[in-house]
Order: C-alpha cells, then structure tokens, then sequence
C-alpha cells in the first residue's frame, strides 16, 4: 500500500494527482498560460486531499518532475516537495519530465511498436528541450537544450515515423513535416500520467536526498525581464 502525491510544474500545466498502489485517486490540471504554480499549487494539493478525504500524514511519499522545464516552475514544485517531505518525513521521489510528457500523450494517443516520441519543451526561440523515446519510454538518445535545424532529426524521420509533442513541437512543424512526422504541441505533462511510474520507483526505493535534490534545469536562469 503507497499513497503517493505526485507534483509537474515544470511547464504552464499546474498538475497535481493523487495516487494509490498506481492508481489515481483524484488530479488536477490548470493551464490558463501563465505560469500560475506559486498561487495554485498548494491550493490543488488541499483540494485533492480534501476531495479524496486524505491528509496530508497520510501520505507515503511525494514524487515531483525534475526536468528540464521552466526554472522557476521547477523551483515551485521542487521546493514544495521538499518542504512536505522534510515535514512529514516520509521519502522523495523524481520524475524525468520530458518522460511524463511522454506518457501524457501516449495515454490520449495510440502510437505503434516502431514508433518514436519526440518530447519538446519550449526553450525560447528556436531552441527545445528535448530527447527521443521509443515506445515502451526507453530513452535512445540524451536529453539536451538543442537548437532546431532542419536536418536535426533526419536520421529518424527517414525510417521511423515520429510524434513531435509538447508546446515546442509548435516551432518544429514547418521544418520536420513528412509523411514519417505527427505533431501534437498542445499536450502539456500531467502528473495522473506516471502514477504507476510512482508506484515503480517507490516499492523499487528510487528516492532522492531531501536535503540535496536539486531540479535538472540542463541550462543556467536567464531573466527574461525587459530592462
């Protein structure tokens, strides 16, 4: 028995799930696109316990995606994580984004054994967050911030037919449109997507050290602030 709370802020998509042995109890998503995580977040996490008839001392332990992704949403969600762990000292749990994403999509969408998901989180500009999965969410090529070119995923596109996901798929379409390319921009990560991922790395004791877990933010903060 494990009852997990299970945090994504890493994009605009508020998401919080509760979950229990893998299965979700109650979720919520809110994306209004804006990164509203500091107002919202701990709002969700009093409404799912309360729509669950929860508390939050009954919670076994806390998995939250660690990125890449916005930094200051990383920031929210990792710092919320911590805070509930410390306090009611039960274990840490981190979840690779870009798989979350993954799994988001492939949980609305029916993709073929041979296919590719191409994960992308907007970076600014030309630039994503990105990695490639196959179909059963094995990672064949490291995650990284890349600059799109048109030849970028060539390789692929010429034997498999690939799914180009998340909001910095948008930017993507008009240089790797094919008869081997899917686009789906507007799927956002949603934390219900990895409850069973939860449940995997709990029981297989997949924790972080609460003191010392950091986001994987893969690039340094840049303000975006005009001066």
């Amino acid at each position: 028995m494990a009852l997990i709370l299970i945090l994504e802020t890493a994009t605009k998509n508020c998401s919080v799930a509760l979950s229990e042995n893998g299965n979700v109890i109650e979720s919520i998503d809110f994306n209004d696109g804006n990164f509203s995580h500091s107002e919202k977040l701990h709002v969700f996490i009093e409404d799912i316990c309360t729509k669950s008839q929860r508390k939050l001392e009954d919670l076994d332990a806390i998995a939250v995606s660690k990125g890449p992704g916005s930094y200051t949403g990383l920031r929210i969600g990792a710092s919320s994580a911590k805070g509930l762990c410390y306090g009611l000292n039960i274990p840490l749990i981190s979840l690779e984004t870009l798989e979350i994403l993954c799994r988001t999509y492939t949980s609305m969408h029916k993709i073929n054994k041979n296919d590719l998901i191409i994960p992308m989180i907007d970076a600014r500009r030309m630039e994503v967050y990105t990695t490639i999965f196959d179909a059963d969410f094995n990672k064949i090529k490291d995650t990284e911030a890349l600059i799109l070119k048109e030849d970028s995923f060539d390789v692929y596109l010429n034997q498999y037919t690939c799914h180009f996901i998340g909001d910095g798929a948008e930017k993507s379409k008009e240089l790797y449109e094919s008869k081997n390319s899917k686009f789906e921009p507007s799927v956002y990560p949603s934390a219900a997507a990895v409850a069973k991922l939860a449940q995997s790395a709990f029981e297989n004791e997949k924790f972080e050290d609460v003191a010392y877990f950091e986001p994987y933010y893969l690039k340094d903060f840049v303000d975006g602030k005009k001066k």
